[in-house]
């Protein structure tokens, strides 16, 4: 099998073959690293690799199988760490000219899981200035190409580990998402992403104090559905260094994954009652339900409303964030912060405490209004998107023939994914067809708080109804 092929198989199956003795995690990783040399100059989907550190690790899984040790559920594959988790010996530098020779002494949460469940770590991934947007370009490194058409961005934040999985360099990574930096990307770049339930997993060692956060979770992207299920499976859980991690047991994600959607209702909204998606959205998602009912759903139009709308308030909860996080090095004047980063702290600034407190109630108020629809629905279901991934820094102006705000404020640009950050709903998005120009699109499966095992059973019957894995981009 070539390096292409080898690197094009689902995480999972990449681990059974290493298990089965029909490849080494030294062999694997090694084709990794030769992709990322072949592919990388053309994506910038690293930012700092670490191939020495990575083939040392794939020694020491495969001395351990040969002693008999007992394989962890990621052992041997070769994944990447978006570089907002913090990476032990190895640069974290945040997208942020502030950090650019940072090198931490500790690992992530997230990053210690991935390492227990013997996962080789290859390196650290492109992102936006701390997060901020959802393009992928910052004031330090080049800016990440989506491998499906190079003039355009793999959107953000997680823009470099979708880059990086959809050319198949590697089969599985890590992002985080705090408005849809896991889900945004994956669907413009063709692949698998899961948010999880907020505080599922833990965010100590992420790129924010965990106190600070209430709308950011780390999340597996992958090519396939059940290799994201086995990493939220091993990165999941309470950790006391983070308060805001959960206590409960983690759901069972895996051995009800092939048990199917027949006989449920899911309910669509192609607006939530204020977005607008193009046409090409419209068509592809129109076309993706189909898929649903083929899997034996019956999907009906559900009467969504929110008022307000609730990426205005998630805005204002994230904004004034920004400030507590990142305000004192807006102020230090020999860091430089991206444009994008002294927009959103300079609207946190103009939020006030009322206006944060009520940001805070509306969210709650929402919370219970869409806990009654999961008494209707098992599932609700939405595009990812309202566009495809558009040229490098040329964001619509218009959508559906609406014309858009200016300023990344505006509720359109991310109408479908911000507000289940801020609800702390599972939602996944799940690849479901192409734009009339060739550019992938996603379908966003969000399911009740704390269910993420109904999500990943979804977008495993979804994935069997519409399959996607075979599909590959001009770069790969």
């Amino acid at each position: 099998m070539n390096d292409r092929d080898l690197m094009f198989l689902p995480a999972h199956e990449q681990r059974q073959m290493i298990l089965d003795g029909e490849i080494s995690s030294v062999e694997l990783t090694q084709a990794s690293l030769r992709r990322i040399e072949e592919l990388d100059s053309q994506l910038n989907a690293f930012v700092t690799l670490d191939a020495e550190g990575a083939l040392a690790a794939a020694v020491q899984c495969d001395q351990g199988l040969a002693d008999g040790d007992d394989p962890g559920s990621l052992h041997g594959i070769p994944i990447c760490v978006k570089d907002l988790e913090l990476t032990n010996g190895l640069r974290t530098a945040l997208g942020c000219s502030a950090f650019a020779d940072w090198v931490p002494d500790f690992d992530s949460a997230v990053v210690e899981r991935l390492r227990a469940a013997d996962a080789v770590i290859l390196g650290k991934t492109n992102t936006p200035e701390f997060g901020n947007s959802a393009e992928t370009f910052t004031n330090i490194f080049r800016t990440a190409n989506n491998p499906w058409d190079l003039t355009r961005h793999p959107g953000g934040s997680s823009g470099g580990t979708s880059a990086a999985i959809a050319a198949g360099m590697c089969s599985l990574g890590t992002g985080t998402d705090g408005g849809g930096s896991v889900r945004m990307p994956a669907a413009f770049t063709g692949i698998f992403g899961h948010k999880p339930t907020h505080g599922r997993t833990p965010r100590y060692g992420g790129r924010s104090m965990p106190s600070y956060n209430s709308t950011s979770t780390s999340g597996p992207m992958s090519q396939d559905v059940r290799s994201s299920a086995v990493m939220h499976m091993a990165i999941s859980g309470h950790d006391p260094r983070d308060p805001g991690s959960l206590k409960t047991p983690v759901p069972d994600c895996i051995s009800g994954l092939e048990d199917g959607i027949e006989g449920m209702k899911v309910g669509f909204s192609m607006d939530l009652g204020y977005a607008y998606v193009n046409d090409d959205v419209a068509r592809v998602t129109e076309e993706a339900l189909k898929g649903l009912e083929d899997a034996g759903a019956t999907v009906v139009n559900a009467d969504i409303s929110f008022d307000p709308v609730p990426v205005t308030y998630w805005w204002q909860i994230w904004t004034a964030g920004q400030v507590a996080m990142y305000g004192y090095l807006a102020e230090d004047p020999d860091v430089q912060l991206t444009d994008y980063t002294m927009e959103m702290v300079n609207a946190g600034y103009d939020v006030t405490g009322a206006d944060y407190a009520s940001a805070l109630r509306q969210a709650e108020a929402h919370r219970i209004q869409v806990g009654q629809l999961f008494d209707e629905f098992d599932l609700l279901v939405t595009p990812t998107t309202a566009v495809e991934a558009w040229p490098h820094q040329q964001s619509p102006t218009e959508v559906g023939g609406h014309k858009l705000e200016e300023g990344i404020a505006n509720p359109s640009a991310i109408p479908f994914t911000a507000l289940w950050n801020i609800l702390w709903n599972p939602a996944a998005s799940v690849p479901c067809g192409f734009s009339d120009s060739g550019m992938p699109l996603g379908l966003q499966i969000i399911g009740p708080v704390n269910d993420d095992p109904i999500v990943f059973r979804a977008s495993r019957a979804f994935e069997l109804a519409r399959p996607w894995t075979g599909t590959r981009p001009q770069v790969s």
